[in-house]
């Protein structure tokens, strides 16, 4: 076994274990870590949406990014670049996140759910798988949206100081920033653990390369398991975990912050993995990059904290299955969220038209 294959299994079984331990510590069931949803929460806690229950600034999100410069930069791997489509970066970060909140999880989450034994996450998985092949199609006829420039080293600095000054207003202004009182954005570890849990995932993604999206691409394209090995070791370090500490119930009833509308997790979460395709990377590869100096994956995470607030303050993100008095009161994907899906998959359906390279459409 090689080095670089030790070290992503490593990664994911340290990011399986910070999984299970933030859970424990007081994140919702099956949400150790979801890049779409600490984002969202990060949206709503900056009032860039009125959703209350899912308003907090996740120490998660600025450790990965925090961890992964200082990784980059211990590695002399650090390097400030930008200038490949910036704006049509920004717009698929907002059709990944209405994706992934429609469906209630990242790809990260995805497995995550999996592992706890949630069923309806099935059909997210297919429609992922299903939306990468799509990107994948994309790319063997030529799709870019061009190369990246070396800019300023200031520039390489924009998403790790925007996640610092979060922290610091988390710590010493904490009254500027909305908190939920109920709900998922209720439910999170104590900060040093956060930050913490962050900060390892962060560096270990970064040194690793981690990246769901790029791991089942990388199958399609070259058959090439190195990288999906990664989430391999994420879905069996939580697998084992769940059912040592008793928390994997594989059904299809009732799940944590989950829902049955199958055709629609299917559906969005294909916008998340063609988007993803498009991008270079899932959101949480997204944040590492941005990490590392990356000026165009900080533009996609605002992109994505932007898809966010739309997504809440459209009424576009998915409703959670619950059981109120005994009673099942289904949630699902409404109209909204719908448009909102199907908006996405004409928009990346443009997108990549309009930029497969010039030779590949006069061949074709």
């Amino acid at each position: 076994m090689s080095k670089h294959h030790r070290l992503i299994l490593l990664a994911g079984f340290i990011t399986g274990l910070a999984a299970l331990g933030l859970t424990a510590a007081g994140n919702p069931a099956n949400m150790g870590f979801c890049i779409a949803c600490f984002l969202r929460d990060i949206a709503g806690g900056l009032g860039m949406h009125s959703a209350a229950k899912v308003q907090y600034i996740r120490p998660e999100i600025i450790g990965l990014v925090l961890g992964a410069l200082l990784s980059a930069t211990a590695g002399r791997e650090f390097e400030a670049r930008a200038g490949s489509a910036p704006a049509l970066r920004f717009v698929l970060g907002m059709i990944v996140m209405v994706g992934a909140l429609a469906f209630l999880g990242c790809p990260l989450r995805m497995v995550l759910r999996l592992a706890g034994g949630d069923l309806t996450a099935v059909s997210g998985f297919a429609g992922f798988a299903l939306g990468i092949g799509i990107g994948v199609l994309c790319l063997k006829k030529g799709f870019s949206l061009g190369r990246a420039y070396k800019v300023k080293r200031s520039n390489g600095f924009v998403l790790p100081c925007f996640m610092a000054a979060l922290l610091v207003l988390l710590l010493a202004v904490p009254s500027v920033l909305r908190f939920s009182e109920e709900g998922p954005g209720a439910s999170h570890a104590y900060w040093l653990v956060s930050l913490a849990g962050g900060l390892i995932v962060g560096g270990l993604a970064q040194k690793s390369r981690l990246c769901m999206a790029g791991g089942i691409r990388d199958i399609f394209l070259f058959r090439d398991f190195h990288l999906v090995s990664g989430f391999a070791a994420i879905f069996a370090t939580v697998l084992i975990g769940n059912l040592l500490l008793g928390g994997f119930h594989p059904t299809l009833a009732v799940q944590p912050i989950a829902h049955h509308d199958y055709l629609w997790n299917l559906l969005g979460m294909a916008a998340v993995g063609w988007g993803a395709v498009l991008l270079g990377g899932c959101p949480l590869r997204q944040l590492i990059l941005a990490g590392e100096g990356n000026g165009d994956s900080a533009v996609t995470v605002f992109g994505m904290l932007t898809g966010a607030a739309l997504s809440h303050n459209f009424g576009m993100a998915g409703n959670a299955d619950a059981m109120t008095g005994g009673a099942f009161v289904a949630g699902g994907v409404g109209t909204p969220g719908q448009i909102g899906i199907l908006i996405g998959l004409i928009l990346l359906f443009i997108i990549s038209v309009v930029n497969l390279h010039k030779e590949e459409k006069n061949n074709g």
